[in-house]
């Protein structure tokens, strides 16, 4: 029988604990964004608008906050965006980001865990809990932050109409200078040093280690940033084919978790990167 204090007991299970976390905030996060994020209409529903925007008539979007009916979805009238629908694109945007970036950035949360439960075991920080979570809190704090700015630019592309009410790109020039721009940041400065921090956690973490809450908070804020670093251009590209298209959704944090995680994730960024520079082209110039 192990007769291990409870909470021993519980730090060698930390592993197990800190997946099921991590794997029950990435789901809970998909779920809400697929129910509609709270916008009135489920993702697969905005999804459908985004990819054919032509073929929708207003009667899908009846249920969007601030939704103009009188005409067809494209054509609908720019919501006014008072304090209930800021509260919903920031939280849109918030819990999308978590659900994009929670399974890339897993490897770095998980070494952290196991590195402060090597640190605790040598008697070299007092902290009895794992910070684990303290850490996550800092990395999604930035995210928030940058899901302040999103929504900010949302809100300003869908007042000038770059962007409709279906929260997809209705000019070829924005669809096209985004998408270029996009692919030219695959292959800058900034990117690579950025995906060069979220690609080894292991320098990451002994390069910026420190002990207790706050500096698990520090770490995660600073792993959070670095994130936003290499991801921001990418999550940009939500803005052309639809916030809420799922297939883009899925498709980013796919491409996102390949450029941290595999062994060619570089060279796949930069295949990515070329594609979306000809894409771009192709929609301004042809």
């Amino acid at each position: 029988m192990d007769r291990a204090p409870p909470l021993e007991r519980l730090l060698r299970r930390d592993r197990l604990i800190t997946i099921a976390g991590l794997v029950v905030l990435c789901l809970l996060a998909w779920l809400y964004i697929v129910a509609g994020a709270g916008l009135g209409m489920s993702a697969w529903e905005m999804s459908k608008l985004a990819l054919f925007p032509h073929q929708q008539t207003s009667d899908m979007t009846s249920g969007m906050p601030g939704m103009d009916m009188t005409g067809m979805a494209m054509e609908a009238e720019p919501r006014i965006w008072g304090l209930p629908i800021w509260t919903l694109m920031i939280a849109m945007w918030w819990i999308m980001m978590v659900a994009m970036m929670s399974p890339s950035a897993a490897p770095t949360v998980l070494l952290y865990a196991r590195v402060h439960r090597h640190a605790l075991t040598q008697g070299q920080i007092q902290d009895k809990l794992a910070p684990t979570g303290v850490f996550v809190t800092g990395y999604l704090l930035v995210w928030l932050g940058f899901s302040v700015l999103a929504a900010t630019l949302h809100w300003l592309l869908e007042r000038e109409a770059f962007v409709s009410t279906t929260m997809s790109s209705q000019s070829r020039w924005l669809s096209g200078i985004v998408l270029i721009a996009a692919g030219l940041y695959q292959f800058s400065p900034l990117k690579n040093a950025c995906l060069s921090h979220c690609r080894a956690p292991t320098a990451f973490l002994s390069s910026h280690w420190r002990p207790h809450a706050l500096g698990a908070l520090r770490l995660g804020a600073l792993h959070g940033a670095f994130c936003v670093g290499c991801c921001w251009m990418l999550m940009a590209l939500l803005f052309v084919g639809g916030v809420m298209n799922l297939v883009w959704v899925a498709a980013l944090s796919i491409l996102v978790l390949v450029e941290k995680v595999f062994p060619a994730g570089q060279w796949v960024g930069r295949a990515a990167g070329i594609a979306l520079i000809a894409w771009g082209s192709a929609t301004l110039f042809i």
